[in-house]
């Protein structure tokens, strides 16, 4: 099946007219779409830099341009719980996205086999989580 960008009166496509009508034909769409893209992203990188202000005074060259005066120094130690609770959120959020192939095909699945799958995995969340709650990551 051969899907034509648009028709000409002799009868040729432009996939024709640009790849000489060949297994490359369905290519093209790629290929105009990689250009449409890449002129894209040339013009809303090119024109911002062409039309915005260029001067450069002392407020721009401080370290924050919020409007507020820095105070101390900007090197101060965090608590290392913090990196931990985010390390733990990103890993559960990650595990979800491995539930949803499973919660999609629910009504599908025939077997224990499957139901054994997801409720391992689930007890390994679950010891994790034991875990990490044991070792004291979540008290502040």
């Amino acid at each position: 099946m051969q899907i034509f960008i648009c028709y000409y009166p002799n009868g040729l496509s432009l996939n024709t007219l640009i790849l000489g009508g060949s297994v490359l034909e369905s290519y093209a769409y790629v290929f105009l779409f990689s250009i449409i893209s890449i002129v894209f992203v040339t013009i809303v990188t090119i024109v911002p830099r062409i039309l915005s202000p260029k001067a450069i005074g002392e407020k721009k060259l401080t370290t924050y341009e919020c409007g507020e005066e820095p105070i101390g120094d900007a090197w101060i130690q965090f608590n290392v719980r913090y990196y931990l609770v985010a390390l733990l959120f990103v890993a559960f959020d990650v595990e979800v996205f491995f539930l949803i192939p499973w919660a999609m095909v629910y009504k599908n699945l025939q077997g224990i086999i499957f139901w054994l799958e997801v409720f391992l995995f689930l007890v390994i969340l679950v010891l994790a989580l034991a875990y990490a709650w044991a070792k004291g990551v979540f008290e502040w």
